[in-house]
């Protein structure tokens, strides 16, 4: 069985990974999966307001690509929808866990 492509655009680097996130603030459930214009799409209960919705997709990405929150870089001020986010680890492991992630839910 052969798996669909990824639309997830990422950049490699030697100990991280770097990708773009589309945000959905305020949503029922918090989760990370599918793709949105190329970017890995992370739904959040939180509300954009002082930061909360940004930490909120920082802990939900540590907790989907199983590494320690403190590996997640997104800017603390990054404002509207679309994010870029550094994760430190191993960028192969990093990779393979994104692609999964990507193929999960519904791409638009």
């Amino acid at each position: 069985m052969t798996s669909a492509p990824v639309d997830l655009s990422f950049r490699r680097t030697a100990e991280s990974v770097v990708f773009w996130i589309h945000v959905t603030p305020r949503a029922r459930q918090a989760h990370v999966g599918g793709t949105h214009g190329g970017a890995l799409r992370v739904r959040v209960t939180a509300a954009p307001v002082g930061g909360a919705a940004n930490e909120a997709c920082a802990r939900a990405l540590a907790d989907a690509l199983q590494v320690d929150r403190d590996a997640v870089d997104l800017a603390r001020k990054a404002t509207g929808r679309r994010k870029r986010v550094s994760v430190s680890g191993d960028p192969e492991a990093l990779q393979r866990r994104l692609a999964m992630l990507a193929r999960l839910g519904s791409s638009d």
